[in-house]
């Protein structure tokens, strides 16, 4: 019998239990959801005349300007922008800390370092504690109660349907490769390359990701639903710049996940660009950028020490869809689901 819980209280399962079809769980970092029947997980808009659409119907996407402080310092001292590689190290390493923390172990942590700054009437202190406390409750609610970053049932969704068999996957700035191990899951048998340009992607990231966590996916044996675990997958990461690659047009799906957002106009057909690069003829590109919607807003700007180290868009779903279709692409799937916009695309 499937271990269905209370998605809004957080129970405590181990992190290396073995997994089931239709399990609903909250473990001391993250969640997970392997049901197989999701509902309003994924709002279609395929039915949406690309062609027709204008950028003066559909506007121009947010640009999201409140910076961490730790870049403002270090461009006022250097008096010169931060290098892309140097801010994109910079949130990594600051993003994947919010995976490795147990929110609950952190805030019975800070909650006694507030006591204690209190006590010594130290105004500084309980004011940095605070912030921190908020930050972590924000995370916690997007990460363990809402699901919103894996988003298991929501990427499932936008991912099904795709014609292929044991598919070669390319995965664009992969950062932890969620996306293309649940890809992986999906349509196995097949073999992925994870890049990133930050080794940390590599080492820690994609690295130290939780190895039980589970992905539903498929049995190629029998064609029922199984669960698979990252260690079962045929992967390698590259570290390398993606202008660096040196693949060919060998690849049935090519996916970045709120990569094309980090791109100003004059560089977005670049971006577009390496996707088209490295498709197999009739291939899959599967693009996503984060929601423009108010809890997104707010998301950026409350992490925005943690988050807020480069150029970056909230975008609607016509506006991607628009930047996809003046590119080149024929958009197959396009759709939203909890905090990303999200193509599956061909070549036009």
């Amino acid at each position: 019998m499937a271990t269905t819980l209370d998605p809004g209280v957080a129970h405590a399962a181990p992190d290396d239990r073995d997994w089931r079809i239709g399990d609903v769980a909250t473990t001391a970092r993250y969640r997970v959801d392997l049901r197989d029947a999701p509902p309003d997980v994924f709002e279609d808009h395929g039915r949406t005349d690309w062609g027709a659409l204008s950028w003066a119907q559909v506007g121009r996407p947010y640009l999201v300007e409140k910076w961490a402080a730790e870049k403002r310092r270090l461009e006022r001292e250097r008096d010169r922008p931060l290098p892309v590689l140097e801010g994109w190290q910079h949130f990594n390493r600051s993003f994947h800390e919010l995976f490795v923390t147990a929110p609950d172990e952190a805030t019975a942590r800070l909650k006694g370092e507030f006591a204690q700054a209190a006590k010594s009437f130290d105004l500084a202190g309980m004011k940095e504690v605070l912030v921190e406390l908020a930050q972590l409750r924000i995370w916690n609610g997007v990460h363990r109660v809402q699901d919103a970053v894996w988003d298991p049932r929501g990427k499932r969704a936008l991912f099904e349907g795709l014609d292929v068999e044991r598919p070669r996957i390319l995965f664009l700035g992969a950062a932890d490769g969620y996306e293309a191990m649940q890809l992986a899951a999906m349509y196995p048998g097949g073999h992925v390359v994870l890049v990133d340009y930050d080794d940390f992607c590599r080492t820690d990231r994609f690295g130290k990701f939780p190895e039980r966590y589970p992905f539903l996916g498929v049995d190629p044996a029998t064609g029922h639903k199984r669960v698979w675990y990252r260690e079962q997958m045929d992967i390698d990461f590259e570290v390398a710049d993606i202008r660096d690659l040196r693949y060919g047009r060998e690849f049935d799906v090519v996916v970045s996940i709120g990569l094309v957002e980090h791109f100003p106009d004059a560089h977005k057909p670049e971006a577009f660009e390496f996707h088209r690069r490295f498709l197999k003829p009739g291939g899959y590109a599967i693009v996503t950028c984060p929601r423009d919607q108010p809890r997104g807003r707010a998301f950026y700007w409350a992490m925005a020490d943690i988050m807020n180290y480069g150029y970056r868009e909230l975008m609607t779903i016509d506006q991607l869809g628009l930047y996809a279709w003046e590119n080149g692409f024929r958009i197959e799937r396009a759709g939203v689901i909890k905090a990303h916009n999200g193509l599956v695309c061909r070549v036009r």
